[in-house]
């Protein structure tokens, strides 16, 4: 027989632990602060060891907390996935998301499972555009976009800010120091031809209209770009969103703080048939609470910086 720890436990640990936080797993569980931090505290005994440090005004996870996480959101995730296509057999249902290609690769895939996790009788099947959304021509049921605005005859769900600003890797600015928008003239710009804010829009706004870098460098698309910013070969214009990630783990940075950022809204557009409103509803909840989420960690990461943005 195999010795199992209790499930509920386990469960509630890993919304925990994922969010490093109590308050933010008893939210997605539907649960109240105490129940989480009693499974995790029965999980913790059954297991012997202490999974996270508790501080009046910080949870931390251990070391063993940390792997633990690892073993168990894979473990979590194949259940998923068996159980989603044991349902698929039965009686599939398919929600057709179309987005732009980089924020697909870079921010959804990365945060799917969650949802796959909450629907598992749910198929997503993602397809990648820049196009405007056409849903008489098109077979999606939602299309994200980044946009000014709600969208003419359509069901335009606003779910995350978008901040466009100057990023590039640590080492670039520390060997180069870079600390005003005029050292930009001994550089490489990077641009793509998808980009929504051109360098010649920042310049402007940065008070420096007209500067000639020492480089250009261009792609056809937005990840190509980023690539390059990451590889040290200059700097790109993108959304924190999309770098957030890599900024935190300390390998690209935003050199020149807020100056000159700008903003769009991303949207998850509908035709909102009766038919589709409840699926494309949840998506569209999930959306909403994974938004939240990164725009809290950029707030967080540029109070940091002792940056309002």
């Amino acid at each position: 027989m195999r010795k199992l720890p209790p499930l509920n436990a386990v469960r509630a640990f890993e919304v925990a632990a994922r969010h490093v936080s109590f308050t933010k797993a008893a939210a997605e569980l539907n649960v109240t602060h105490g129940a989480v931090s009693r499974q995790v505290a029965l999980l913790e005994e059954w297991l012997g060891v202490a999974l996270f440090h508790r501080a009046p005004s910080q949870l931390t996870l251990t070391e063993a907390g940390r792997g633990y996480l690892n073993e168990v959101s894979a473990v979590f995730d194949r259940l998923a996935t068996a159980s989603m296509y044991v349902m698929q057999q039965a009686a599939p249902i398919v929600l057709r998301v179309n987005a732009p290609p980089t924020f697909t690769m870079r921010w959804l895939i990365a945060r799917m499972s969650v949802f796959q996790r909450k629907r598992p009788d749910v198929e997503v099947r993602l397809t990648t555009s820049l196009a405007p959304p056409n849903f008489q021509e098109n077979t999606y049921d939602i299309a994200i976009r980044g946009q000014h605005g709600p969208l003419d005859d359509c069901r335009s769900i606003p779910f995350m800010t978008e901040i466009i600003a100057p990023i590039c890797h640590v080492d670039l600015q520390e060997s180069l120091r870079l600390s005003h928008p005029r050292d930009l003239e001994a550089h490489t710009l990077i641009s793509y031809a998808t980009e929504p804010y051109a360098w010649s829009e920042w310049l402007e706004a940065a008070g420096v209209p007209g500067l000639k870098p020492a480089n250009t460098l261009g792609f056809e698309q937005m990840y190509f770009a980023l690539q390059a910013a990451s590889e040290g070969l200059g700097l790109a214009m993108v959304p924190l969103f999309l770098a957030i990630d890599e900024i935190l783990a300390g390998r690209l940075c935003v050199p020149f703080g807020p100056l000159g950022v700008k903003r769009r809204t991303y949207y998850a557009n509908s035709a909102a048939t009766l038919k589709a409103q409840t699926l494309t509803g949840d998506f569209c909840d999930w959306l909403q609470r994974e938004g939240r989420d990164t725009e809290q960690s950029i707030t967080a990461w540029a109070a940091s910086q002792g940056w309002a943005l």
